[in-house]
């Protein structure tokens, strides 16, 4: 009788094993499906965004973007020598590895841009917006800085003490004095 418990308790055992196994099975089943009928129905990726302005490797020598919303837009190591984006809207763009030689970026708004090895020689950057920037590895000689303002913006200290050397002016939008904004002694 003690073995036939013994048995016995060995075949629950083994039954229980496996109906948790199958459970646990039809659970991963059921979260997997419902997860693969969400990205079905539409579910959007959380970094996508609509209407996305993509002028990556794109020779944009000399084009007039002038007074254009550009926001969000992606420059990467575009070719832009001269090229107008005088007043354009450049809120959170992606310029790295940009030329901008000789632009004019009189009056754009690029706060919270990301201007990283950017070449800005000879730009136009009067009255200028880059609030909140990341300037870093971006070469700015002989650049007009005139009203131009760098508040909260991340510049290499190399590049701010050339910038303080020639700062004046006040932003007619956000009343900041460059050299206030550059932190200038």
């Amino acid at each position: 009788m003690l073995l036939t418990k013994l048995i016995f308790s060995r075949d629950a055992f083994k039954f229980l094993a496996l109906k948790k196994a199958l459970l646990r099975s039809l659970s991963l089943i059921l979260i997997l499906s419902l997860a693969w009928l969400w990205v079905l129905i539409g579910a959007k990726p959380a970094l996508a965004q609509d209407n996305t302005i993509n002028y990556n490797n794109t020779n944009l020598q000399n084009r007039d973007f002038s007074h254009i919303n550009l926001a969000g837009g992606v420059f990467v190591a575009a070719e832009m020598r001269g090229a107008n984006f005088q007043g354009a809207d450049l809120t959170n763009a992606i310029m790295t590895k940009g030329v901008l030689l000789g632009a004019n970026l009189e009056g754009a708004n690029l706060s919270g841009a990301l201007v990283d090895r950017v070449t800005l020689d000879n730009a136009n950057l009067k009255n200028a917006n880059f609030t909140g920037a990341t300037l870093t590895r971006s070469r700015f000689f002989d650049a007009d800085i005139t009203g131009a303002d760098f508040t909260d913006a991340l510049i290499d200290r190399y590049q701010v003490n050339l910038l303080c050397d020639r700062a004046t002016g006040t932003n007619p939008l956000t009343e900041i004095a460059t050299r206030e904004s550059l932190g200038c002694k």
